[in-house]
């Protein structure tokens, strides 16, 4: 396949980018200054631009464009960012598709989104039928996947990736945490009953691959582990991965202190459970915390000299 991406610089982006190419496919990136390469395309999602040719042809588009939630501290400045980052990238994508006649429109669109779309489920497992929360993030997602629409409406296959926290040692979930964790200095957030969706890295790239193929399906996938963890599981299972105690507590009025309003992000309840991909047949490797830290925690091979 023929396959564009935007935001295949990101974590996740470079990562699926790799697998997708070593499974045989075309990568095409998009990218905000001139092109330099065959495999790559130039726009600027800021101001609409982008060349609907660069899209023509391709079997698929994937957009996991969006500046990062938990970077820093939700300035309204920054909420701005948020937002514009996803809005822009995603309509402007969208409605370049929706330009371009049937036959050189791309046959499948997938978009990224986020488990933030569901806000504060408490212990009430949802699937990818639960409404938008009330929150900031539910509210952003709630956008960003409408922002998708004319592609939809134009006959492409648009599938939502409602992701939540990847585990991966690099990742921003796990990455801040290693050496608090190493030193002794593990802490659960508030009480720790609060439930927490989650995917390794290895699944979500798995898992990406498989809706690529799957022509049956589309709308919105949790891209989540069928076993969400508490708070307090997830804080001992790293712990006791990392060989070190975690007996410290950080209530929720120190972190409002120190992070401000993405405290109450981190503080919500999202039991989330993966019904469309349950329901197709995908198969996670590490479907438990357990297996999904230790191959996170695993030492890298050195690179060959």
């Amino acid at each position: 396949m023929r396959i564009v991406m935007a935001g295949a610089s990101g974590f996740l982006g470079t990562r699926l980018a790799e697998r997708l190419r070593a499974s045989g496919h075309d990568i095409v990136r998009l990218v905000r200054r001139p092109s330099e390469r065959p495999d790559e395309a130039s726009w600027d999602p800021a101001q609409g631009r982008l060349d609907v040719t660069a899209l023509a042809g391709a079997d698929a588009v994937i957009n996991l464009a969006g500046a990062n939630v938990g970077d820093r501290r939700w300035t309204a400045a920054y909420k701005r960012v948020l937002r514009s980052s996803r809005i822009d990238t995603t309509d402007t994508l969208a409605r370049a598709i929706s330009k371009l006649p049937a036959d050189d429109r791309p046959r499948a669109l997938l978009q990224s989104s986020g488990v933030g779309w569901y806000g504060d489920t408490g212990d009430q497992p949802v699937t990818e039928e639960a409404p938008a929360g009330n929150t900031f993030l539910a509210d952003l997602c709630r956008v960003w996947e409408a922002a998708a629409r004319p592609a939809e409406d134009a006959g492409t296959r648009v599938v939502l990736l409602r992701t939540a926290p990847t585990i991966d040692a690099g990742g921003a979930l796990l990455k801040p945490l290693l050496l608090p964790f190493k030193l002794g200095a593990g802490a659960r957030i508030g009480g720790g009953r609060q439930w927490m969706a989650w995917i390794s890295l290895a699944d979500w790239l798995a898992a990406a691959e498989f809706l690529v193929n799957r022509d049956d399906l589309a709308g919105p996938v949790n891209m989540v582990s069928p076993r969400p963890v508490t708070n307090a599981d997830f804080t001992r299972d790293l712990a006791r991965a990392l060989r070190r105690p975690a007996l410290l507590t950080v209530p929720g009025p120190v972190l409002d202190a120190i992070i401000g309003e993405l405290a109450g992000e981190a503080q919500r309840s999202q039991r989330v459970l993966p019904g469309v991909l349950s329901n197709a047949g995908f198969v996670w490797s590490y479907p438990g915390m357990d297996a999904a830290l230790a191959a996170a925690l695993r030492p890298q091979p050195a690179m060959a000299p």
